[in-house]
């Protein structure tokens, strides 16, 4: 097997599932409870919270468990819509988010708030000077992902957070899920007041993530009952998700250089045999991707994440192409998984491409286990693929 389809989850690592079963066997305890059960519950949570503080360099005051990225970005969004309504009652995103971001953001409409979708370009980049000329006083918040999920693309978040603390007292909540345990995620520098966080993204496990909540920001509760989470979440904490999400941002965090490189190398091994072998290939994602020198200054300013690599086919359909992949057991993606079950996707719509472009992409998204010599195995039997359906197609 060849999976290729690591932006919609990640293979667990093998650490976080022993973590998690020695927790579920004999560390079972309810965290709230006063006994010693209890006490050794509680002591993996905060575990856990010291470990995805310290990755973000913030407090771990500031970092909120959630059941996963999806109910991370809809507690930021409705809360600071919620909780900003005083400020206005305007929200500005953009048209190539995530579906747990524009579906909040229709949910809000329904409710009297007016969202504004921000241009972008044909990589998906959106527009700062739109950006700019949208923000005022009666800006509730303002939503940009870090990392396209579908193109790769980095958003100029660090800029977008300047302006908005310039022009505005909007809150700026960032999506990080497709960024997070890859590249920099410091909210300080993003002067993001919201960060949005997935395990299973990063080799942790499903039905776990985190929302970063900057000291000082308030936020009415989405759920209400006994308390947890800041009151900001109430339920029992699931231990040893959480407690395999803290290991999971550890190991991340500590090999994130190598695992950076080893991504970027089968990337790019695939991208130019993609190049090389196969006509008409039309790139979507942007270049050049970031590499584990590109954030310490000085080269080329770096606009896709070196995890993904968005390629539409000329003449093929990329379902098609999927399951054709499939049946020699490469696995790959024609877009996110959350819109899998939709007609079409929205991300290459918003950037403008053709009808025909969107059918033919597909999506292939890298872990640190991908190898070059893989890309080659993926190489031939996409050539292979491609062809075939295009002789197909010209009958």
């Amino acid at each position: 097997m060849i999976y290729l389809d690591n932006a919609a989850t990640t293979r667990q690592y093998d650490q976080v599932s022993r973590r998690m079963l020695e927790l579920m066997d004999t560390g079972f305890g309810n965290p709230s409870a006063l006994h010693h059960l209890g006490v050794e519950a509680e002591k993996a949570v905060k575990g856990a919270r010291r470990a995805l503080a310290a990755t973000l360099g913030a407090s771990e005051k500031e970092v909120v468990f959630t059941g996963g990225g999806t109910e991370a970005d809809n507690m930021a969004l409705m809360g600071a819509a919620r909780g900003g309504r005083r400020r206005g009652m305007r929200i500005l995103t953009t048209g190539v988010e995530h579906p747990a971001v524009l579906e909040t953001c229709r949910a809000l409409e329904q409710q009297g708030f007016q969202v504004e979708y921000l241009p972008v370009d044909p990589w998906g980049r959106v527009d700062l000077k739109a950006l700019e000329e949208a923000l005022g006083p009666e800006v509730a918040a303002v939503s940009i992902m870090q990392v396209n999920n579908e193109l790769g693309t980095l958003e100029p978040v660090a800029e977008a957070g300047r302006l908005i603390k310039e022009k505005s007292r909007a809150l700026f909540h960032v999506d990080a899920v497709q960024a997070y345990g890859k590249l920099p995620v410091e909210p300080a520098l993003l002067q993001a007041d919201l960060v949005s966080l997935s395990a299973h993204k990063i080799h942790g496990p499903k039905g776990v993530g985190a929302l970063y909540l900057r000291q000082g920001t308030n936020l009415p509760p989405l759920l209400q009952g006994g308390g947890q989470e800041g009151g900001l979440r109430s339920g029992t904490e699931n231990v040893p998700a959480i407690a395999g999400f803290g290991l999971a941002a550890r190991m991340a965090a500590e090999g994130r250089r190598e695992r950076l490189k080893a991504m970027e190398k089968a990337r790019e091994h695939l991208l130019k045999g993609i190049k090389a072998e196969i006509p008409q290939a039309q790139i979507n994602s942007p270049e050049p991707c970031a590499g584990p020198e590109d954030f310490s200054g000085g080269g080329p300013e770096p606009l896709c994440s070196p995890a993904l690599l968005n390629v539409s086919f000329c003449g093929c359909r990329g379902e098609v192409l999927l399951h054709m992949l499939e049946e020699h057991g490469i696995y790959v993606a024609t877009g996110a998984a959350c819109s899998s079950r939709k007609k079409g996707s929205h991300v290459l719509a918003a950037a403008g491409l053709p009808p025909e472009r969107a059918e033919s992409a597909l999506r292939f998204s890298f872990s640190e286990f991908n190898t070059p010599a893989e890309m080659e195995q993926v190489l031939a039997r996409l050539k292979a693929a491609v062809e075939s359906m295009r002789r197909i197609h010209r009958r």
